[in-house]
């Protein structure tokens, strides 16, 4: 039986790519979590031809690619992902402003799009200043917060089908945005995004950001966590539900539920991925128990069975 990952990374190691392709590289420093194991092979792309060759060589072949951003919403298996992670290097960070149209790169951090176009006079996107990933994975997320989120600004995308091999245009409406989802594939690479924002006043965009980062520092905890755990269900909170469930502060392993907001998940340093979803399925289990509400992960597990129903 032909080992199509083996064959793919040989193929990689031969190729342009070569000095960017590492074999069983840790995938837990390249998130928040900052736990989880190593992926059989990881491909730096530094810029936009290098996802064509790696189309080139995916093109047709049964290989499990994960995309990994910021990290910021990812929890990895302590085993590892056994197939291969792509992350964007800092030649897909650019941000280009047209008018009210803004260009970034899927790699371009959103608190830097964010300040970027307040100093720029436009408003729109104050709201991601407090979000701690790529604009590339807002897309794949629809990622929000403060009342809006990526589907309020998006014109389009320019996306990669890693197993097709093309590159074309995909303007918002085909994306399908929802809450904390899309239409994207594990197979489309996001390459870059267009925003369409409004002129505003520099000194209002700078005085909505303070107020922002202040509201983020004084509800959220630090260190390392992914952001909110769960979805929140209609009508209702998910931090709302475990904290009055009596869960902030439960512990397993080196993993808790946070006291300042109960809907994010600490890991102690040189923790392990297995205490995170550990403590994931016991908030579920006993919010199920308290609330009769099955909560549902917004964090993207890699090389975890998928979750079951409560």
């Amino acid at each position: 039986m032909v080992d199509h990952l083996a064959v793919a990374i040989d193929a990689l190691e031969r190729g342009p790519l070569a000095a960017r392709v590492q074999r069983g590289a840790p995938l837990g420093p390249l998130t928040t979590y900052r736990v989880g194991g190593p992926a059989a092979a990881l491909v730096v792309l530094d810029r936009p031809e290098d996802a064509r060759v790696l189309a080139d060589v995916l093109a047709g072949c049964p290989v499990d690619v994960v995309v990994i951003g910021m990290g910021s919403n990812l929890l990895v298996s302590d085993d590892g992902f056994d197939g291969i992670a792509v992350t964007l290097g800092t030649g897909f960070a650019t941000i280009d402003i047209d008018s009210t149209t803004v260009t970034a790169g899927a790699a371009a951090k959103l608190p830097v799009v964010a300040r970027t176009t307040v100093a720029a006079g436009l408003t729109g996107f104050e709201w991601a200043v407090g979000v701690p990933g790529s604009i590339g994975g807002a897309v794949r997320m629809n990622a929000g917060g403060h009342g809006s989120d990526m589907r309020d600004s998006l014109l389009d995308i320019r996306v990669l089908d890693l197993r097709a091999g093309t590159v074309r245009r995909r303007p918002a409406h085909e994306l399908d945005l929802g809450y904390r989802t899309s239409a994207l594939a594990a197979s489309d690479l996001v390459l870059s995004v267009r925003l369409s924002l409004t002129p505003g006043d520099p000194e209002a965009g700078r005085a909505e950001i303070a107020e922002i980062v202040q509201w983020r520092r004084e509800h959220q905890p630090g260190g390392p966590n992914a952001g909110s755990v769960f979805t929140n269900p209609a009508g209702d909170s998910a931090g709302r539900l475990i904290d009055t469930a009596g869960l902030a502060g439960l512990r397993i392993g080196s993993a808790e539920v946070s006291t300042k907001h109960a809907n994010f998940i600490q890991v102690d340093p040189g923790g392990r991925a297995a205490d995170v979803r550990r403590v994931m399925d016991e908030v579920r289990r006993l919010v199920a128990q308290t609330h009769g509400v099955d909560l549902h992960a917004e964090t993207v597990m890699i090389g975890f069975p998928p979750e079951k129903a409560t």
